[in-house]
């Protein structure tokens, strides 16, 4: 790490990234033909401690896009009956995207982070259906990286021995209700309180700040990584 840059802050921390915590609700798996029907993002902020918080929250319910497919047992899963029902509130995909995309510019040029990183629990699928629909909706300042994302699923089986959310959150001690599961707004504030933890925990440990050494010096991010 740079010796200009103050460890406790959020570019420091993440290599100039800028984490935010993104669910989707779906009707299928296949981000290519299966509609979004749900989206909620979550930014994040650095006290002057270094301690890492939820911030913002922007959530959507979406209508599915023209053409899209809707499997019976994901609707059933995600108890969305009916996607085209008005009582949803529910908006283009694209509309829903723009909105969430520019909160997250706004907030990481306020972070002096580079490029935002999704934060998500197994997620691949969260950010390959965000992919799809930014590219559907022709969206061409999409601020997330085109690859990299950080997995809370992975991290809790590292930090806590669970990759189940539900389970996950429980051994963090963070409260989760299963009755209010698989809602996007839910899921996400659960995430991201969990992401926190885990960040947070490490530090307690004493994993960070680093040592200043030679060898971690470079906060720069790449297309590469």
């Amino acid at each position: 790490m740079s010796q200009d840059l103050d460890p406790n802050s959020l570019k420091a921390r993440f290599r100039g990234y800028f984490p935010v915590v993104v669910d989707v609700e779906t009707a299928g798996f296949n981000a290519k033909t299966d509609a979004l029907l749900e989206i909620c993002a979550v930014t994040l902020k650095m006290d002057e401690q270094g301690w890492l918080t939820t911030d913002k929250t922007i959530h959507f319910h979406v209508t599915p896009f023209e053409g899209a497919n809707l499997e019976p047992a994901a609707l059933e899963f995600t108890g969305i009956r009916d996607p085209f029902s008005p009582l949803r509130g529910a908006v283009d995909e694209g509309e829903a995207l723009r909105e969430i995309f520019k909160l997250i510019r706004k907030e990481q040029k306020a972070a002096e982070c580079q490029r935002a990183i999704m934060v998500a629990h197994n997620a691949n699928f969260d950010h390959s259906f965000v992919m799809a629909a930014a590219e559907r909706a022709q969206l061409k300042r999409n601020p997330f990286h085109p690859f990299a994302t950080f997995d809370t699923a992975a991290l809790s089986g590292l930090a806590l021995g669970q990759t189940v959310l539900a389970k996950a959150c429980q051994a963090a001690e963070i409260a989760f209700d299963n009755k209010e599961a698989h809602s996007a707004l839910y899921d996400t504030e659960r995430t991201a309180e969990l992401f926190c933890e885990i960040v947070n925990r490490w530090k307690r440990l004493g994993g960070w700040p680093l040592a200043i050494t030679p060898e971690n010096s470079d906060t720069s991010t790449t297309s590469e990584t």
